[in-house]
């Protein structure tokens, strides 16, 4: 199959157009792109730009065969519609034939979450005598008590620390800045981290003077640190305490924003701490908070 030029510059001005203006994450736009690009290599030497809407739906038919997942085929259509979105704003086509597509229902999961006591054996089983050490358990720290994304805590500054006021300003979704608070427990190993650890963490590099937009997190060359390596030090963690869940750095966030919800925190600030768009997308962790209820209520109760 050989890919249409016109297509292949389209897809490089989508590309751009996804991460620079609409702020995709770097992991959202490497799938749109994906799906973007298998499209255009199954149209072969068609040009994209003469597609109509039964074209998209045999594309749509062929890809059955794959078995994708419900939610890989609904963001392959979610692709798709922003891809010709793009291209009917930027007038190269008449009209978005992908735009009457119908998505197929996602299954409903609740997301994961971690127990106080499992949350507290993570903390308590890092090493904090090592300056890295002491960086991972201010990092976990701060995920736990602020349920900030892990993307938002890689990209720290010092300019975004309050740490008198305990406030940190991050910059989420959209590049929208968000308050969010944290702990004195939190505050308290993110001060350490910065007075003692941090200068210890690039032994053999010279930092540079700190000033606002110099990253909070950094690696052993003294350069920002990573999500990679962030989820590196929660596996580590996990595997040495063999504790039977697989757990991301989202967790943390789903676990601080349950255990809100169960101890009486109102919708609304849930909402605005996590930087939700839409309440619908807090609301379902008052479904994980009833579902756990009843467990415990199942578990305890002697005649249940």
């Amino acid at each position: 199959m050989v890919l249409n030029l016109k297509s292949k510059q389209d897809l490089e001005d989508f590309k751009s157009y996804i991460l620079v203006e609409k702020n995709f994450s770097k992991y959202t736009a490497k799938a749109y792109y994906a799906d973007i690009l298998s499209f255009l290599i199954w149209l072969d030497s068609q040009d994209c730009e003469d597609v109509n809407f039964p074209k998209v739906r045999e594309y749509l038919h062929y890809i059955q065969i794959f078995n994708y997942k419900k939610t890989t085929v609904a963001r392959k259509i979610a692709s798709l519609r922003t891809f010709y979105k793009f291209l009917h704003r930027e007038k190269k086509i008449d009209n978005n034939p992908a735009e009457n597509l119908i998505s197929p229902k996602r299954p409903k999961s609740l997301p994961k979450f971690l127990t106080p006591e499992e949350i507290e054996q993570i903390l308590s089983n890092i090493n904090i005598d090592t300056p890295a050490g002491y960086r991972n358990r201010a990092i976990l720290e701060l995920l736990w008590a602020s349920g900030m994304r892990v993307s938002e805590l890689s990209g720290l500054n010092f300019g975004n620390l309050n740490l008198e006021n305990n406030e940190i300003t991050v910059l989420g979704k959209g590049s929208k800045e968000r308050i969010i608070l944290i702990t004195d427990r939190a505050k308290m190993y993110l001060q350490g981290y910065i007075d003692y650890a941090r200068s210890l963490i690039a032994k053999g590099y010279s930092l540079d003077p700190i000033t606002d937009t110099t990253p909070v997190f950094i690696n052993k060359t003294g350069y920002r640190l990573q999500t990679r390596m962030i989820r590196n030090v929660i596996n580590e963690i996990v595997d040495k305490i063999e504790l039977p869940k697989k757990v991301t750095p989202h967790m943390f966030r789903h676990s601080f924003a349950t255990h809100l919800i169960e101890n009486g925190a109102d919708l609304r600030v849930v909402q605005e701490l996590l930087g939700h768009a839409s309440i619908s997308n807090t609301q379902i962790y008052t479904h994980i908070s009833m579902q756990h209820m009843k467990e415990v209520y199942n578990e305890t109760h002697p005649r249940a």
